[in-house]
């Protein structure tokens, strides 16, 4: 959505040469221009066009053909056909009002360089971004050598021109723009006029595009500021900019304060302009989209019946507009299962379309595509089948392959194949589908913010979830499985293994150094310019195979300079999985979804998609809902102890069992698997979702035997690092050691000097946590005191070089210095404190506002790495929701920013006691992201916990490993489990060892 406003100037519209004697006449036809314009902006176009009309017949009798008011009607004329959206006649007219001007006036007359500005402001509206550029460039220069860089005019064209490489996605270039504007203004204007306060809005444009919420509020807020200091609130720039902040709300699905919002905007455009006015309408448009995401439709619905009918009053049965806003109530009914009327207010509004725009206008397509989805809920799939058809051929050809809506066609024809088992029509469907949309989201990893590739990634997710439900649907009906076993596969390794692992390690290795950055910041312009390009039809678009070019020079210039940058951009899939594997191996990745197919339904599935080296294709294997495995997890037992060790043992799992006719981690998870693991010895796999809560390794067979006595198994974060392992450069031997932390802040003052502040604020930062998931404090742990000093005396006898983080040492600051300016990171890091796993948000943003307010969940996203991180020194302030000072870190160190670190020279991390305080862990993939972090940061193994073990056997678990790590010198992985085995064969119960896992 793009809420840029461009300045339509027209300078001085009165007659300035010797005409001037007849100040009468110019003063009537001006005042009749005024008339006109207040008709057009009404939607009144033949009233304006008629008053234009006389207004020039009293301008050539009174005036002449040579005079410039003549000029000025043929620019009135033009901005009338602007409003009416009839940009050729616009054109026409705002042509000749420039030639008069040029021949009455010259070049260098205001009324000029005012014509070019709305030329240039028409290119902008019809994306015809090469002419529009070229003549702000023009009139910068004219207005310079008019008014000088330090006038009010000036800054309005650098706001246009910010405007346009804004809608062109090019945000480098908008934003010294946009900031030179505000500069002016602010000096010019001071900053308490309103116009300062309209470039303050654009700007907050410009991050609310970037994805930089919180900034784009703050000068949101800002500007309201001001506007209701200078003008008042009964104003309509006010309403304006409560409309504004209503729609960046409504991105960040906080639905609740742009209700608010709007309906203040609404009252003060309707006492102030009338309900007439399109900005009322626009009031109750953007009301009618909160109602719409709140699942409010019964308030949504009058709102829409309101607009409609304003729009039939002003704009008439006929207009673009109205058929809009039937396509908004159709959608209404849509959510109400009212689908007959949904589809009379469908083909009313496909018939307007048809008329006004033509069957190719992407607005017709959209009806198309809405009346086939339509028709396949009521199971009329042969018409659904036409409408999609129909659909698919116009977007192919107007919009083409490479548009956003065009996978979306695919994907809903592929859904009515399925349905109708069609399965060889739907397998290239889905194929296409998917590779379109990974393809997208390969462009648009480079430039989109951490929030806006979280959302993308979400909505990727979307469609494995549906490939997944097929697969279980034909399963079901001992269907064949096709290709969708090797397209759900190839799925999960660019989900996990690239979207979630590979982006964000890409993005910061980018800034390894000032070349690399250069270079990185080109590559974001090309591919954000791209991106806008491929949303417009395919005759508006304009430099494409440039771009393209220019975009893949850059990309090959960073894997030449980044180290690791051509391993990270690389694209794997199944038979690359398939290639590595060494006879009795197998790689296995477990996958969670929605069952959405072929009804909607609230069951979450888990299956697993298996690799064998002899396999022509990956076997999907289902096996179970989530719902079995959540009541294994969800204690009712009032010790812990008991409950893990009833869960980890087959001899007598007691009230656990018997509480929910629950099966055994193993016959849930295994079981259905050992058909296919017969020959193998090594499994590699990959979890997913609550399979993170759990010690895969330690779970029984049988009364004397675990899963790891059996198979070798190795935990990766996707299947994805067989084919590009993590590569350690191992070019020193030392170590950090992080424990016995003091988390209060009272005690942190030295030299009267406090050593903890508020981070600087980014995009995700703690602060964005909703306070209601925070409070308490975190205590003091003892053992982690000793156990960081046993494991500093171990080290230090295998020749380790040691730094002992304790205290208040053990700040944020000091843990995010490591690996900064080059430096290289540590072989071991050895973390031993307080962690924090958020509980999972069930529902996404376009979800009820009601539900949400059940269920805590965060404010801005649904990203994992910030639903998890680790308690530093002082970090109870912060934690309790106290204000802390500025320049300082705060001590919540979120698995996000530990994702920006540089690790790459770490073999091992180790997170002890890090569930400690927060009972079982209540977010599934929030432990996932501080896993994933460590992994994105470069680190090749970590050691994490599922709970809270004891001290003592903690400290007995890590010094066992760490002697058989370094002095038995067995590797990592069996040093680790030999460690979990010796304590195990001491006698010692799961509780107590099965806590720790292993991820490489």
């Amino acid at each position: 959505m793009r809420f840029a406003f461009v300045i339509l100037i027209t300078f001085s519209l009165t007659h300035v040469c010797a005409q001037a004697v007849d100040s009468v006449a110019t003063k009537k036809v001006n005042n009749l221009f005024q008339v006109s314009h207040e008709l057009a902006t009404k939607g009144d176009f033949d009233k304006a066009l008629k008053v234009n009309s006389d207004a020039k017949k009293i301008a050539l009798e009174k005036l002449g053909k040579e005079s410039s008011v003549i000029g000025n009607c043929a620019q009135n004329r033009g901005l009338v056909y602007l409003l009416k959206q009839d940009y050729p006649e616009a054109e026409k007219w705002f042509l000749e009002a420039k030639t008069i001007y040029e021949k009455v006036l010259g070049k260098e007359h205001r009324n000029y360089a005012g014509i070019l500005i709305n030329l240039a402001s028409l290119y902008y509206t019809i994306s015809n971004n090469d002419k529009s550029e070229q003549l702000y460039l023009e009139i910068m220069t004219l207005l310079e050598r008019l008014y000088g860089k330090e006038h009010s005019y000036y800054a309005q064209i650098l706001s246009n021109q910010a405007n346009l490489y804004l809608n062109m996605g090019n945000y480098e270039r908008a934003e010294p723009l946009y900031l030179e504007a505000n500069a002016i203004f602010g000096k010019v204007k001071g900053k308490e006029h309103p116009d300062y306060a309209k470039s303050l809005t654009n700007l907050a444009l410009l991050y609310m595009e970037k994805g930089n919420n919180e900034k784009a509020e703050s000068l949101y807020l800002e500007s309201l500021t001001i506007l209701e200091k200078k003008i008042g609130k009964e104003n309509s720039s006010y309403a304006s900019g409560l409309h504004n902040l209503a729609l960046l709300y409504i991105l960040m699905g906080i639905y609740e304060k742009a209700e608010l919002l709007n309906l203040e905007a609404k009252a003060i455009r309707e006492k102030v302009l009338g309900k007439d006015h399109p900005d009322y309408t626009s009031s109750i448009g953007s009301l009618v989209t909160v109602y719409f995401y709140m699942g409010n439709f019964e308030k949504a619905e009058p709102l829409n019946l309101e607009a409609n009918a304003i729009y039939k009053k002003v704009l008439g049965k006929d207009h673009p507009d109205y058929a809009r806003g039937l396509n908004n109530l159709a959608n209404i009914y849509m959510n109400m299962n009212n689908y007959q009327k949904a589809e009379a207010n469908y083909l009313e509004a496909k018939a307007i379309f048809e008329k006004s725009l033509s069957k190719e206008h992407p607005e017709y397509t959209n009806m198309l595509f809405n009346l086939g989805y339509l028709n396949q809920i009521l199971g009329n799939y042969e018409k659904a089948e036409l409408f999609f058809l129909e659909t698919k051929s116009i977007r192919e050809k107007v919009l083409g392959k490479e548009h956003p809506l065009y996978p979306e066609c695919l994907s809903s024809l592929a859904e009515l194949y399925e349905k109708q088992t069609r399965f060889l029509d739907a397998e290239p469907l889905i194929q296409e589908a998917l590779n379109r949309s990974q393809a997208t989201l390969v462009n648009a990893r480079s430039f989109l913010s951490e929030e806006e590739l979280s959302k993308y990634t979400a909505t990727f997710q979307n469609s494995g979830d549906a490939l997944n439900a097929y697969l279980i649907t034909r399963l079901g009906s001992d269907a064949q499985t096709g290709i969708l076993p090797s397209l759900a596969y190839d799925h999960a390794l660019f989900y996990k293994g690239f979207l979630l692992s590979s982006v964000s390690r890409l993005n910061s290795s980018a800034q390894a150094s000032i070349e690399s950055t250069k270079i990185n910041s080109r590559l974001k312009e090309y591919r954000r310019q791209l991106a806008a390009q491929f949303t417009m039809p395919i005759a508006e678009r304009n430099g494409i195979p440039e771009l393209e070019g220019k975009a893949n020079i850059a990309e090959k210039e960073l894997a030449r300079s980044v180290a690791g940058y051509g391993d990270a951009i690389r694209q794997v899939k199944w038979q690359d999985v398939k290639g590595v594997l060494k006879t009795s191996e197998s790689a296995i990745e477990f996958v969670h979804f929605q069952v959405n197919f072929p009804q909607e339904t609230d069951s979450t599935l888990f299956a697993a998609l298996v690799i064998l080296p002899e396999m022509e294709q990956p076997k999907f294997i289902p096996l179970f809902e989530e719902k079995s495995l959540d009541s294994l997890l969800n204690s009712k037992s009032e010790r812990k102890a008991d409950y893990v060790n009833n869960l980890y043992t087959l001899a007598d799992r007691g009230a656990v069992a018997v509480e929910a006719h629950k099966k055994s981690l193993y016959e849930i998870l295994w079981k259905p698997l050992e058909k296919e693991l017969t020959n193998v010895n090594t499994i590699y796999f990959s979890p997913s979702g609550l399979l993170h809560r759990i010690n895969l390794d330690a779970i029984p067979i049988n009364e004397t035997e675990t899963f790891a006595d059996r198979f070798k198994l190795i935990e990766l974060n996707s299947t994805r690092q067989l084919v590009i392992p993590t590569q350690i450069k191992n070019g020193n031997n030392d170590a950090v050691l992080y424990g016995g932390i003091e988390y209060e802040q009272d005690s942190m003052f030295q030299n009267n000097e406090p050593l903890m502040a508020s981070r600087s604020r980014g995009e995700l930062s703690f602060s964005n946590v909703d306070t209601t998931l925070r409070g308490g404090s975190w205590n003091y742990l003892a053992g982690t005191e000793r156990e960081v000093n046993t494991i500093e005396k171990i080290m230090q006898t295998n020749a380790i070089q040691i730094k002992l983080k304790k205290g208040y040492d053990a700040t944020e600051e000091s843990f995010k210095n490591i690996g900064a300016n080059n430096n290289p990171s540590p072989r071991i890091l050895h973390i031993a404190t307080h962690g924090y796993f958020f509980p999972d948000p069930k529902e996404s943003h376009q979800s009820s506002v009601n539900s949400r307010q059940e269920e805590t969940v965060f404010k801005i996203s649904e990203h994992p790495m910030l639903r998890s991180g680790l308690i530093m020194a002082g970090g109870n302030a912060a934690w309790q929701g106290k204000q802390t000072l500025e320049g300082r870190e705060d001590g919540i160190l979120t698995a996000y920013e530990i994702s920006q670190m540089n690790l790459s020279n770490t073999e091992l991390v180790v997170l002890s006691a890090c569930e400690t305080g927060l009972g079982d862990i209540q977010g599934n993939e929030g432990v996932y992201g501080l896993q994933r972090a460590f992994k994105i940061a470069g680190a090749k193994y970590l050691i994490m916990s599922l709970w809270q073990v004891p001290d003592k056997q903690t400290s007995l678990l890590m010094t066992t490993f760490y002697k058989k790590w370094l002095e038995e010198k067995l590797s990592i992985p069996n040093a680790f489990h030999a460690a979990q085995k010796q304590l195990r064969d001491g006698g010692l119960e799961p509780y107590y060892w099965a806590g720790f896992v292993l991820v490489e």
